[in-house]
């Protein structure tokens, strides 16, 4: 396929006429990482694919997880041994395609009198952990003494520590990771719509063929024709199930995680930390630049699914997790710097609470046709895929007698990685930075440019060089702001700022102050592209202040 270098707001229109002007193989409804990653694999694979999204690429649940490539440790106290054998193996391979989103991160599990896990299970847990998920000699877990843990991390209690396991787990960005997958699905010829909803289905004969979509910016609908679609929509696939008359049997329980962020100077730990809470909760606190985010929450939720809030019971309940275990900070509200708040798509399992329901995926089959995948984890999301594709693929052989090969992602480098692993990427990190010094870019941007574009940062420098500046000027705050708004434009179809300001950049979450700073050129730059009147530009405006209201618990609303 050839490589399509556009992915434009601008190219929306023309991908929903496209995708509606033939009958595609596959129709993905769901524009998080587990429907980003089937179009990836199916793209592969050869097969015609369209995808469609109601919000933002990865907008839900994609956007708002703990942001890490694990295992899942505490999966191994539930008997989830192949989950966690699965997924664990995932984290390196992960890790290999994607190094400028997927790095190793230290993480420090101290134990306590009364907590869940002594030091003999927390030995052999963690050892059983590092044997299923085939981890690396320089990797493997290192138990220590109560002496070495508190040397380890001096902010930690003393009191009843009985020692620590010190192991390894891996940080991404998931909205990144989300929408460099769906870019890379589009290298291999699948298109991809966000700001699309699926209104109704199509029948022919009672069987699902099809979808009519409404494009939210232009009010116009399309009829989708497919052989086969997919439901890949998250907290929502109850939703599209009744709307196929197909919602029986299995359904979805949602828990809602919440995460607080902390500015480092404030909790200035040495290392991430896998810590117990008072009601046998397990929670991380992980180092990010210059803050230190801490989660997750785990309580049932049965409100607006659109519009999940963190609360102030929610933020209270983290402070005092990390106030118990760090007793020196004596953090308190205002030191609260942003929040996130996700919502978990599990399977509802009669008699068992939100943390100990399965993570384990499944796919549902309607009557209709419709194929339905349920559950699961972010790390997790290449498998799902390979599980649904093998199965759009197995009915495409026996209905039409159409033959697709294997599963190759597992041996296909995601798009910003350079494609050479992470010693390839360490050397095109050097080149990169080089050219960032020449242009005179600072290095807090460069580092954050090339760990959230990676090799595409490249791509931002060309921006920057326009005509007419200096060789010898450093750019502007302007300068820089705007290479990095066109490079969104035109590369990752933003419409809207959050787009931008939350899952392209994670500044709402990771620099609120840049948050905005941002603000006003990021609208401005939206309203010229797309027309916007004073009133749409003023309705912008208080919309992204409310979110950041509500990311920093000052909203009216709480």
């Amino acid at each position: 396929m050839g490589v399509r270098n556009s992915f434009s707001a601008t190219d929306r229109e023309p991908c929903l006429k496209k995708m509606a002007e033939q009958q595609l193989d596959l129709l993905i409804v769901g524009g998080g990482i587990t429907g980003a990653g089937i179009a990836w694999d199916a793209s592969l694979r050869g097969l015609n694919v369209g995808l469609v999204e109601k919000k933002d690429f990865g907008w839900g649940t994609s956007s708002r997880s703990t942001k890490l490539i694990h295992g899942g440790l505490r999966y191994l106290k539930q008997g989830e041994i192949s989950l966690v054998k699965e997924v664990g193996k995932e984290r390196a391979l992960l890790y290999h395609l994607a190094p400028h989103l997927v790095h190793p991160l230290k993480m420090l599990l101290p134990m306590y009198k009364g907590g869940s896990l002594g030091p003999v299970s927390t030995s052999i847990g963690l050892w059983l952990y590092d044997w299923l998920a085939g981890v690396t000699k320089h990797e493997r877990r290192t138990m220590l003494s109560t002496s070495i843990t508190a040397t380890h991390e001096p902010l930690l209690s003393k009191d009843g520590m009985l020692g620590g396991g010190m192991y390894y787990e891996y940080m991404t960005d998931d909205a990144r990771l989300t929408l460099e997958i769906m870019r890379s699905a589009l290298i291999e010829g699948a298109l991809a719509c966000n700001y699309t909803e699926v209104t109704r289905f199509y029948y022919v004969e009672g069987r699902i063929e099809g979808a009519y979509v409404t494009d939210c910016c232009s009010g116009k609908e399309y009829l989708l024709k497919a052989k086969k679609i997919v439901n890949a929509t998250g907290p929502w696939v109850d939703n599209l199930r009744e709307l196929d008359k197909s919602k029986r049997g299995k359904r979805l329980h949602l828990t809602k995680g919440v995460h607080i962020v902390i500015p480092y100077e404030r909790m200035p730990i040495k290392q991430s930390l896998y810590f117990d809470t008072s009601d046998g909760r397990m929670v991380f606190a992980i180092p990010r630049g210059e803050i230190v985010y801490v989660g997750t929450t785990d309580t049932a939720y049965q409100d607006n699914i659109e519009h999940p809030i963190a609360s102030t019971g929610d933020r209270d309940y983290l402070l005092d997790a990390v106030n118990k275990l760090c007793p020196t900070l004596k953090l308190t509200r205002e030191d609260v710097k942003s929040s996130w708040v996700g919502l978990r798509p599990l399977i509802y399992q009669e008699g068992k609470g939100p943390s100990e329901l399965s993570r384990k995926d499944e796919i549902f089959l309607s009557p209709s046709g419709l194929i339905t995948i349920a559950g699961g984890k972010l790390t997790g999301f290449r498998k799902m895929a390979e599980k649904v594709v093998n199965l759009v693929c197995k009915q495409l052989r026996k209905e039409e007698q159409l033959n697709f090969g294997p599963c190759i992602t597992d041996n296909s480098p995601i798009l910003g990685s350079g494609g050479h692993g992470p010693d390839g990427f360490r050397i095109q990190i050097n080149t990169l930075q080089q050219k960032a010094s020449e242009l005179g870019v600072p290095q807090t941007q460069t580092k954050r440019w090339l760990f959230t574009y990676g090799c595409s940062t490249n791509e931002i420098f060309t921006n920057l060089q326009v005509e007419g500046r200096s060789k010898n000027s450093s750019p502007t705050e302007q300068e820089l702001i705007g290479a990095e708004l066109k490079y969104a434009w035109e590369r990752e179809m933003i419409c809207r700022s959050d787009d931008f300001l939350i899952r392209r950049t994670g500044l709402l979450f990771f620099y609120p102050e840049l948050f905005i700073a941002y603000l006003h050129q990021t609208i401005q730059f939206l309203a010229e592209k797309q027309h916007w009147t004073e009133q749409e530009k003023g309705e912008e405006q208080k919309r992204m202040m409310q979110l950041y209201s509500e990311a920093l618990f000052t909203s009216n609303s709480k």
